[in-house]
């Protein structure tokens, strides 16, 4: 399940045959100009909606931590995506980029409770990617992400996501202490998508990566044109100029 940044990569994708996509907050972020984190809630809903009715299929929003710390505001949040064509939302543990901090387990239940509660009421199928952040930022250990990861899930969670494992064992691992679809973040030199799913991996997400190739080859491109005064991006440019046409028709 890729993620696009904008309503054009967007379409790209689910052109290239894609059955589900992810925004990424990363990626959005930087196509305003800012860092992950900087976001707002009515910005990543807008974000978020956009590209749902943009495409043919299902679209789950990255909402980070739901933008509040208290499970009242996480249903706020959740109650706003409802009202939407997304499919799902996410919701982190991590209480933000200022903060630095994950929520403590029972705080952090609670307030995917919360997100559950609503994205499931009067029969919606909001789907709740419920995420264990602590591996990603550097605290806690796998006893902890896979605690984290049970309580998520007793209370509801649709889908668990641990985007800070980083090998297959301990990824082997947390698929064998839980019974719901298990999320995976890819990570450079870890396995092929065929090593994951034969161990169990329902999902796989690329996180902002896509949106920085894209930036990566912009930069490389305005390289040559300014250092070297030739050209040659323009074969590149040409294959997307391609893909666009197949892709925004």
């Amino acid at each position: 399940m890729p993620n696009p940044w904008d309503v054009g990569s967007a379409k790209l994708l689910a052109s290239l045959g894609f059955e589900a996509l992810a925004t990424t907050s990363s990626g959005f972020a930087a196509t305003l100009g800012r860092l992950d984190g900087n976001v707002s809630r009515d910005e990543a809903i807008a974000h978020s909606a956009s590209l749902a009715s943009a495409v043919d299929v299902p679209v789950s929003a990255d909402l980070e931590n739901c933008f509040g710390h208290a499970p009242g505001e996480v249903a706020d949040t959740v109650r706003l995506a409802a009202a939407t064509d997304l499919a799902g939302c996410s919701v982190e543990d991590f209480r933000g980029r200022s903060d630095g901090q994950i929520y403590e387990l029972s705080q952090a239940t609670e307030r995917v409770a919360a997100a559950v509660e609503v994205a499931h009421a009067d029969g919606r199928g909001l789907v709740i990617t419920a995420r264990a952040e602590n591996l990603l930022h550097g605290q806690g250990d796998l006893a902890d992400t896979i605690a984290r990861l049970q309580a998520y899930e007793a209370v509801g969670a649709d889908v668990l996501f641990a985007p800070g494992l980083r090998s297959l064992g301990d990824v082997a691992s947390v698929i064998a202490s839980v019974g719901r679809p298990v999320n995976v973040l890819s990570w450079p030199g870890g396995p092929t998508v065929a090593q994951l799913a034969a161990i169990g991996v329902r999902r796989i997400s690329v996180g902002g990566s896509f949106s920085f190739v894209a930036m990566a080859a912009v930069a490389d491109a305005a390289r040559e044109l300014r250092e070297e005064g030739t050209f040659g991006y323009l074969e590149r440019a040409k294959a997307g100029r391609g893909l666009a046409a197949t892709a925004f028709t």
